[in-house]
């Protein structure tokens, strides 16, 4: 296996195709959780499979391993007053963790970003991050015969949120369902909900506690869970306080919904910026 530069912050899924009304563009939970990754100055890297429809020139100076596909897993969003409506049109393999560069498995970070159950929930034996992050929304995914994406059972879930540092994943990804939270959050050692304009809920030792985001005007929310995810690993690594880490991640995220799509990645001065608005 060839050798890679050492990277702090891994992330394991499907870089996909997203069509929109201005034609293809990149998409997916680890290349949104990566680009705000590099943006915290964390060196990155990305696991993936996928196909050659775009170029991934938004991740120059992240390292990406990708075994190839004849086609990316493809993804069409159609925003309603009722949420989003979420179609895949088409779908890329399954990841192998074998294809995981050796000196990547003891990356202090490693996070699992599924979009379409396209990687396992376990980790190998031989893979030893400090902090195991995960946002399962793509476990959490079933397709209808027309491609769209409904609610799921997660079925590995108690296993896998018992072995995680954190949890990050969006109230839309349990289909609202309130009942599926609590077991969920008394499994996990941190776990966030996000709620869009609702804020994020976080729970961590037997308390939960709702974090309201700045007020902004909303153009996409498209990656905003995503980039939330990211910010809130790297800040729950360096501080081990996941109070703050939610403070600080849902001002990144609310950056994130004034632009569209990748745009709304921050950059690393709106990234220094949040740190100070907490910091006081």
């Amino acid at each position: 296996m060839a050798t890679y530069d050492t990277v702090d912050y891994l992330v394991i899924g499907h870089i996909t195709v997203d069509l929109t009304a201005n034609g293809p563009v990149m998409g997916g939970s680890a290349a949104y959780a990566a680009l705000t990754a590099r943006a915290l100055g964390l060196r990155v890297g990305v696991v993936t499979v996928r196909g050659n429809e775009i170029p991934l020139k938004e991740l120059d100076g992240i390292s990406v391993v990708a075994g190839q596909a004849e086609h990316s897993t493809t993804f069409e969003n159609i925003y309603t007053p009722a949420g989003r409506v979420q179609y895949v049109r088409h779908m890329a393999p399954k990841i192998d963790f074998a294809s995981v560069p050796q000196n990547w498995r003891r990356a202090r970070i490693i996070h699992l970003a599924p979009v379409a159950q396209e990687v396992d929930a376990q980790l190998p034996a031989d893979f030893h991050p400090e902090l195991l992050g995960l946002t399962p929304q793509g476990w959490m995914r079933a397709l209808d015969e027309d491609g769209r994406v409904r609610a799921c059972a997660w079925a590995q879930a108690e296993s896998a949120l018992a072995r995680a540092g954190a949890v990050v994943f969006s109230i839309e990804d349990v289909g609202r369902d309130e009942s599926v939270i609590e077991p969920m959050a008394y499994a996990a050692r941190i776990m966030a909900v996000t709620e869009g304009s609702g804020g994020v809920r976080l729970f961590w030792n037997g308390d939960s506690r709702r974090f309201m985001p700045p007020a902004v005007v909303e153009m996409d929310p498209t990656g905003a869970g995503d980039i939330f995810a990211a910010a809130f690993f790297s800040r729950l690594l360096n501080t081990r306080d996941p109070w703050e880490a939610a403070r600080f991640a849902n001002r990144i995220a609310a950056i994130s919904v004034t632009r569209p799509g990748m745009a709304g990645v921050p950059s690393p001065d709106e990234v220094r910026t949040c740190l100070m608005e907490i910091l006081g």
